[in-house]
């Protein structure tokens, strides 16, 4: 069975001169790679002392919507602008090639006092830390942080102060 590393493809220069991005698609396209990291993912103590999850858009719904299913646990989703309707809870945050922000409908918190946050990967950690401050903003608590990759040398891990979880280093 090809490991994890092996379905990661990288395109350089993108979205923007100097990024390397690693697209992650391809795990979707292994079903039983896919379910043993879901599996492993979904039993963490991370998301056992959660009440629900928080996936972040886009690629981490995936992963996140698989945990929720597996460990029977809500999700709620963390979106760009303009795609959530309702009442919004919203932060700005930068990114290793920009700036962007996040929204939470207020109502979806409204049930739940603590949250996993699940990701695709963590790179610089600008994201989750924009999710992590608009929850702790609204007296929630994070249990932790699960993420299918790490990239070590973006340091992402050292910009936040919560415990991760990464399937897979590089």
């Amino acid at each position: 069975m090809q490991s994890l590393e092996e379905l990661i493809d990288t395109y350089k220069d993108y979205p923007k001169k100097g990024v390397e991005f690693k697209d992650l698609l391809g795990i979707m396209q292994e079903p039983k790679i896919f379910k043993e990291l879901i599996l492993k993912m979904s039993s963490s103590q991370i998301i056992k002392n959660a009440e629900a999850i928080i996936s972040i858009e886009a690629r981490g719904f995936i992963f996140g919507s698989a945990v929720s299913l597996q460990s029977s646990k809500p999700m709620i989703v963390a979106r760009k602008p303009g795609k959530l309707p309702g009442e919004l809870l919203k932060r700005n945050y930068n990114l290793e090639y920009g700036n962007n922000s996040l929204s939470i409908q207020k109502k979806a918190l409204c049930k739940y006092n603590s949250f996993a946050i699940v990701d695709d990967l963590l790179a610089t950690g600008g994201t989750v830390n924009c999710v992590y401050k608009l929850l702790e903003a609204n007296h929630k608590k994070v249990t932790g942080l699960l993420v299918a990759v790490e990239l070590r040398k973006l340091k992402g891990r050292f910009n936040l102060s919560l415990p991760i979880e990464s399937s897979l280093i590089l």
